[in-house]
């Protein structure tokens, strides 16, 4: 239903960019929604259509998957450089993560789906504040989309630094 509706509208932009965040965004509140494979499948073409634009706005780059996977992490690193938006982020995307996992796996509106539709929206209002009242940046995804990965994969890693006792890392990798 809501791809039905949307499909149309996105047909009509011509920006890629602003089409790949759109799908995004409107991929993960499908997923509030518990239309799964309409999230997916939005989520899926939001990611081809930012990395098409990471790619444009990059043409000298010819590395491979580790060079990107390196870059990708620098960039979440230099646009979470506020040590309140890391904290919120490193508790965050976890919630996140588990959320997005209940929502795909669990029966739509069942007690267990609500439960992860509450974590992920509360994990995605943490990041939010983060950016907009901490960092005053948008979230990464919204010019790389390896983000998705590279942000959760360096938030775990900070909590679980965290967890025995360390800091939370900061851009350029310092405490």
């Amino acid at each position: 239903m809501i791809q039905a509706l949307v499909s149309p509208l996105l047909a009509t932009m011509t920006d890629r960019k602003l089409r790949g965040q759109w799908c995004t965004a409107l991929g993960m509140l499908s997923l509030l929604t518990g239309n799964k494979m309409t999230a997916l499948g939005l989520i899926a073409q939001g990611a081809r259509d930012l990395e098409a634009e990471w790619r444009v706005a990059h043409p000298d780059f010819q590395g491979g998957v580790a060079e990107r996977w390196r870059l990708a992490i620098e960039f979440y690193e230099a646009t979470h450089a506020n040590k309140a938006n890391r904290l919120l982020h490193v508790i965050g995307i976890p919630i996140i993560a588990g959320g997005t996992t209940g929502l795909i796996i669990f029966p739509r509106y069942s007690p267990p789906w609500v439960l992860s539709a509450g974590s992920f929206t509360f994990g995605w209002v943490l990041n939010f504040v983060g950016h907009g009242v901490f960092e005053k940046n948008k979230p990464a995804f919204a010019d790389d989309p390896l983000s998705f990965l590279a942000g959760p994969a360096w938030d775990l890693m900070n909590l679980k630094r965290a967890l025995a006792g360390g800091e939370i890392r900061s851009a350029g990798g310092s405490a």
